[in-house]
């Protein structure tokens, strides 16, 4: 048994999610994919997988198993194009995740720029709302939007995001609209559970000082994604809190105003993040270089972002 092509199958099954479709992209049959995995769990002597007819499961041996494997094949593809020439020349696929949709307004943009200037290089791009494990999922970096906490990741911050309460004009004139936030109390809310909690909206002190405000809301619709909230909120549903620069274009449109200006909190930051051992890799170290300083770009470009809505 090829060790390494028996981790290769198994890495790409669990990526494609069946053993046909881990064929078909390695160019093998699905017999021989389904013989390499199986060797694989018997020179372990354990399952790595269980196999329906839908889908694959990992066992819990083969959760700790994919990590490693990941890391494995990511630093024998990384010494290969180092040993090819990509120390000079980014070359090979560079995986990268974002938040859904800061990821497609901003860094989408950015990535094709990026592969524009180097032919060779190939880019995934993640859209998620969720942190990824970098190392666990095989991606080389993220941006990344909130306080990190302590890691092993180096963080380079390329700006800062604000959390914005907002509502459409004709829902204001209709409603009223907030000057304080006790004044929620009475309004209907949407929620964007991302970033908010259930029952509980917190807010700065404001301007005439004193503690953070923490007001209880009773949300009329509760959704996971910024996009459905907005559309919401744009409909003359009620009133949501998202963050600046998801709503950036609708507030320019006049679709929606910002209230609450004067309690909001402190700004969060966004960082783009990567394991600091695998710098030396040329597809990395291009695209640190290339991003940080267009995202450091776009994000001072945003009015709302910025504070100058």
């Amino acid at each position: 048994m090829d060790r390494i092509d028996a981790m290769t199958a198994f890495v790409t099954a669990l990526d494609e999610g069946s053993l046909a479709r881990a064929a078909r992209r390695l160019g093998r049959s699905p017999a021989a994919i389904t013989r390499a995995v199986a060797q694989l769990e018997e020179h372990l002597g354990t399952r790595l997988l269980h196999r329906t007819t839908r889908a694959l499961h990992l066992t819990q041996a083969g959760e700790l198993y994919l990590a490693s494997c990941r890391a494995i094949l990511a630093d024998l593809a990384e010494a290969d194009l180092l040993a090819a020439g990509e120390r000079t020349d980014p070359r090979g696929v560079l995986s990268v995740t974002a938040p859904a949709t800061f990821g497609r307004l901003h860094v989408a943009p950015v990535i094709e720029d990026l592969i524009e200037a180097h032919p060779a290089l190939e880019a995934r791009l993640l859209l998620v709302d969720r942190v990824v494990n970098l190392v666990d999922e095989g991606h080389d970096a993220a941006v990344r939007i909130g306080h990190l906490p302590d890691s092993s990741l180096v963080a380079a911050r390329v700006g800062e995001v604000r959390r914005v309460v907002c509502a459409s004009p004709d829902y204001l004139a209709a409603r009223g609209t907030p000057t304080v936030p006790a004044d929620l109390s009475t309004h209907r809310i949407i929620s964007f559970s991302q970033i908010t909690e259930n029952a509980v909206w917190t807010f700065a002190a404001g301007p005439s000082g004193g503690a953070r405000k923490q007001v209880s809301v009773a949300a009329c619709f509760t959704v996971n994604s910024a996009d459905a909230a907005i559309a919401a909120a744009v409909r003359g549903r009620g009133i949501t809190r998202v963050l600046s620069y998801q709503v950036e274009e609708a507030v320019a449109a006049g679709r929606l105003r910002l209230v609450l200006e004067e309690f909001e909190g402190e700004p969060l930051p966004v960082h783009v993040v990567y394991p600091g051992a695998r710098l030396q890799a040329a597809k990395l170290r291009a695209f640190v270089d290339f991003a940080v300083p267009r995202l450091r770009a776009r994000l001072a470009d945003l009015p709302v972002s910025s504070g100058r809505a």
